[in-house]
This record gives C-alpha cells, structure tokens and sequence, in this order.
C-alpha cells in the first residue's frame, strides 16, 4: 500500500473513494512483495501495481468492479500456466493472492493521518486486516512513531490493542509484514491475520574514510534508500563539496562518532580507510555493535593483518566472523563506481541471505519464499475471508 502513498495521499485529502488492491499472500517466483498494492479512483486513473505487469489488466478490472458495486471485499488468486503463457496469469512461475477493496477516505480518517506521516517521511504503520470474521476484512488500524494509534475497528479493545501492538513491533524494525491475532478469550475469539504495510526512517549507511571509493558508494548508498553519512578523521576531505550524495560529512574520529550516533539492525558499516589507526579501533566497536552489515576495505594481505590485530585487541572469535573482509562481491571491479557496486551488492546479498552468485548457475525458484506451484492452469479464483472459493464468482480469462 505504501508504495503509492502519495497518490493515495492525495485522493484521501480530496475524499475520493478509491479501489485498492494488495498482495498479501505470494508464492514461488512472484515478481512484488506481499503489501505492493494497485489503486484505482473514480475516474479510471490507476496506480501502482502488483505483478510487474503480469495481471495488471484482470486486477484492473476487478477493481473497477469492486469500485463500483456495493459488495464487500474480496480475494483473488494468480497462477502460472505451462500451456499457454500468455494467458492472464504469472508468467514468471509463481502465484500471489489479492485482496481488492473499496476504501472511501470519509469512513477511514485515520488512513488520511497515516499518509500524512509517510508523505512527510516520518515513521507510520498500517494494519490491515487480510483474514477473519467477514465484518472486519479490509478494515485497517494505523500507528505513527509516536506510538498514537487511529482506528477504523469495530469490536473489543482488547484485540484492537493486540493489532496496534504487532503493528508497533514491526514499525520499529522497519519492516512490513503478515502476523497472526487472536483465536483465544484474551484477545479475539476468532483468528485474523493481519498485514502490517509499515514506512520507517531511513536505514543507515555509514562510511568510514573520504576516499574516492566513498564518493561513489554514497551515490550508491542514497539510490537504495538509505542515509548515508560519509566520516573521516580529517576535515580538509570530509567536505560536503567532495561527497554531494552523502546526507551527512562529519569530521571525526571514527570510532569516536560510530560510539555516539544512532545505529540498529538495518545499518551497513562500510570501513574504506585501510589504515590500522582507524581501522582497529572502529572495527572492535563495530563489530560489537548490533549492526545489519560491517565491511572493510583492504587487499587479503590487509585483511590478513587487520584480523590478527583485532584478535590482539581481545575480539571475540565470533564477532571476527561478522566481518566482510576485503569488502564487495567478486565482479572484477577496478573502478571507484565499479567497487560501489560491488560492495551494495554484497549488502543486499546479505541483508536477503541471497547468495551472490549468478542466477544462470541456480535452480529453482528466483525468489526466496515457497516454492512456485505449476501444476495448475492460469486462473484466476475468488476465495472467502477464510480462505475457500467462493463459487458464485467466476472471471473469465482472455
């Protein structure tokens, strides 16, 4: 849903009804996450998407026929064909489910004050309910980094309680995703499954050494959305002239600004000063700090002496292992622009569990989640809040 926050951000302060249409279940090799959505107002204009373009035209379609009819929320689901794949369908081997809704901005004022958050970049969550008692599919609960809650729920507090507190756990770790409430006398007598579509600050990049190397991996850094902040101890090249990407240049020493500035898991520590004085010192804080990522830039030879020092300076074995030494994936990269991406890459990879090596060398599904079904036609299935076809509803296919 967030990733159309702007335009739905704009419909929802002129109060125009809207159909939106969220991924919130895929399997095999499905092109978009589960919580990319695809709206369409009044007038016909859509946004956003949720194949790649696959099925954009039958969801379309489903949302105009959502849109314009009185029927509550429904589900639709997505497959491969073998046989003909250029039927509707996902043409890339995996499956997804939809759920299409009619939202009107009128009956959802909270929706409006979320948008309000994200649009201004700072932290909000949404929870929408995806699963449960027919009442309450579609309807959605809000939170903000200040830990307000806004609601469009009917039923017991106790449970609206528990969806807020999920969506709060997920928007600290700034990450959206399904989880399951309810189905006990404490909370919901009934189990919903919500999907919690979350937009947090900004992960960190930090990186160590004005170097031309850091020139182009905060270039880099800033395209895939971090904030990036470009450090090093001398002020005559820490200059903002130097690193016009960088949301931050500070002059300092290393290990003294790493122990004072803000990091959680999601921040990628990128060392590119290959000199033990730095070095040492910022990467035995580093790597005793609850970081996402931590890599240094060195030849093996550098790399081998770095780990020898740090040992001498009483760093865990297991902390060493953290370490991403020398820097980047193997690309044969020379240039500063050509070693930025290789360290990105390496990051993403990691932060993914992705193995870095070459998709034509693998098997299976591209993407990581279950395994892709293609034992079945294309088709597309209408299916109940609990998850059973609902029978009485049949699209044909082109």
């Amino acid at each position: 849903m967030l990733n159309i926050a702007d335009t739905l951000h704009t419909w929802c302060r002129e109060s125009r009804p809207f159909a939106l249409a969220t991924v919130v279940q895929v399997s095999g090799s499905a092109p978009l996450p589960v919580g990319t959505a695809l709206a369409v107002n009044a007038d016909g204009n859509a946004v956003g998407s949720v194949s790649g373009g696959c099925v954009e035209g039958a969801v379309y379609e489903l949302c105009q026929h959502v849109l314009t009819s009185d029927e509550p929320p429904t589900r639709a689901r997505f497959g491969y064909s073998d046989d003909d794949a250029f039927a509707v369908g996902l043409t890339c081997g995996g499956e997804l489910d939809v759920l299409v809704q009619r939202i009107d901005p009128t009956d959802q004022p909270h929706l409006t004050a979320a948008l309000d958050e994200v649009v201004s970049g700072r932290p909000a969550a949404v929870a929408q309910i995806i699963d449960g008692p027919e009442e309450l599919l579609g309807r959605t609960l809000s939170v903000t980094g200040g830990d307000s809650t806004h609601d469009a729920l009917t039923g017991g507090e106790d449970w609206e309680r528990a969806v807020a507190a999920q969506a709060r756990a997920l928007l600290r770790a700034g990450r959206t995703g399904r989880v399951e409430v309810g189905g006990d006398a404490a909370t919901c007598p009934e189990k919903l499954s919500v999907l919690v579509h979350t937009h947090a600050s900004r992960p960190r990049m930090l990186i160590f050494g004005a170097v031309d190397f850091a020139g182009a991996l905060s270039e880099v850094g800033r395209f895939l959305g971090y904030r990036v902040t470009v450090c090093d101890a001398r002020p005559v090249f820490a200059t903002p002239a130097r690193f016009p990407h960088a949301d931050d240049i500070v002059a300092d020493w290393p290990h003294r600004y790493l122990a004072a500035t803000d990091v959680d898991a999601r921040t990628a520590v990128c060392v590119l000063t290959h000199d033990a004085k730095f070095d040492i010192p910022l990467l035995r804080l580093a790597l005793s700090l609850p970081v996402g990522y931590v890599g240094a830039m060195g030849s093996r030879r550098t790399h081998t002496q770095r780990v020898e020092l740090l040992r001498e300076a009483d760093v865990p074995e297991e902390h060493l292992a953290r370490l991403h030494s020398p820097i980047g994936l193997d690309l044969g990269a020379h240039t500063p622009q050509e070693t930025a991406i290789s360290i990105a890459a390496e990051i993403v990879a990691h932060t993914h569990r992705g193995s870095g090596t070459p998709l034509t060398w693998s098997t299976g599904p591209i993407h990581h989640p279950l395994t892709a079904r293609r034992d079945e036609g294309p088709s597309i299935q209408l299916v109940g809040h609990g998850g059973s076809p609902l029978s009485s509803k049949r699209f044909d296919l082109p």
